[in-house]
């Protein structure tokens, strides 16, 4: 059984991302009392209700000679919004973190579709595993706007027909692109975090050269801006030992 389809749903098109940090449990502290049960036994726990600025040194010396088990005892879930191709590469990411994503199986997917904006490099140069991304032409530019919105619209057309033809949403769906928006609950800790962004964003500081596609650095980026401010002495340290996750 199905739906009734939203037939008076048009498609729509955009080209950022969004991402919330919806709930965490994260400080610099956390990594401080988990670090020094080694030494102090249950004693550590002291370290809750202390100046974390005290231990800057201890939490650089964790990061510098990878001991990276304490970076571990935090959580932040994050709510992102992105294209489903970003998600797939999400995927990639297993170790230190946890997915739930809208199920186009039990609920009609919305017509929201990306379009890369003007300052998205479009054309590839070089072989692979060494080339760059140039700008693209005004010409490509709107080749790329326009062709891909027509081939969305036509897609989600296609879908609109098959749900009210009474065709089940998880079969209906096959026919959407990689292009279409949607959502996922993303929970990890700092260790986790890490390396994901070691691998997934550019960086003056990194001393190992990344080289990702731009919609997830672009998703990247905004975690990263969020968690620097839950835990300042460990992105500091995370920087400066050329952002690899210990």
């Amino acid at each position: 059984m199905t739906d009734t389809p939203a037939a008076d749903l048009k498609p729509s098109f955009r080209s950022d991302v969004t991402v919330e940090l919806v709930k965490h449990t994260a400080s610099d502290t956390d990594v401080l009392f988990a670090a020094r049960v080694s030494t102090l036994g249950e004693q550590s726990l002291g370290e809750l209700q202390k100046d974390p600025e005290r231990s800057k040194g201890l939490i650089n010396y964790l990061m510098r000679d990878r001991h990276g088990s304490p970076f571990e005892h935090n959580s932040m879930t994050f709510l992102i919004s992105a294209p489903i191709f970003v998600f797939r590469e999400f995927m990639r990411h297993r170790v230190g973190w946890s997915y739930n994503e809208e199920s186009g199986r039990y609920r009609e997917l919305e017509p929201v579709f990306y379009v890369p904006g003007e300052s998205r490099k479009l054309v590839q140069e070089g072989r692979p595993g060494k080339y760059v991304f140039v700008e693209g032409t005004p010409a490509q530019q709107e080749l790329t706007g326009r062709v891909m919105e027509d081939s969305y619209r036509h897609a989600y057309e296609a879908y609109q027909e098959m749900l009210a033809a009474g065709v089940a949403r998880e079969v209906a769906r096959a026919v959407l692109p990689v292009g279409l928006f949607s959502s996922m609950y993303a929970t990890c800790n700092a260790r986790s975090l890490m390396h994901f962004l070691g691998l997934r964003t550019q960086h003056e500081q990194a001393k190992v050269p990344s080289f990702p596609q731009r919609e997830i650095e672009m998703v990247g980026e905004k975690m990263e801006a969020q968690w620097a401010e839950l835990m300042p002495l460990t992105y500091a340290a995370f920087n400066a030992n050329g952002r690899m996750a210990p």
